[in-house]
């Protein structure tokens, strides 16, 4: 079993930043990509960025340029850094990894997600 837990939601000002935090457990042998979505109400979740198991990354136009993801495979951990932040980036975000429990089974995994709040 993998849990995937995200951190670091919360209100923020327009033109601020928040750092989101998804740290993966369980059983693990090899995590390929991890990614951010997010979904605001009454709209379809949609990808925020993407970070494959070798670093390569690609993001929503509306990202470009604004956020950053990575990772650390040491701690099994994904981040996504958001930087000035707009009122339309309210959502809850949403941590996805494909995460191999062996060489021969690979799974789809999401957290819980954490509400990001842009509001002045």
């Amino acid at each position: 079993q993998v849990q995937l837990v995200e951190s670091g939601g919360g209100l923020v000002q327009p033109g601020g930043s928040l750092r989101l935090s998804c740290v993966a457990s369980g059983i693990i042998f090899k995590i390929n990509a991890m990614g951010w979505f997010r979904q605001a109400p009454g709209k379809e979740r949609e990808l925020v960025a993407r970070i494959s198991s070798d670093g390569s990354t690609n993001y929503a136009d509306s990202q470009k340029g604004r956020f950053t993801i990575s990772r650390d495979n040491a701690k099994n951990t994904v981040y996504l850094q958001m930087n000035s932040l707009k009122p339309e980036d309210t959502a809850v975000y949403s941590c996805n990894a494909q995460i191999s429990s062996s060489w021969f089974r690979s799974d789809d995994y999401w957290g819980q997600g954490t509400q990001v709040t842009v509001s002045s």
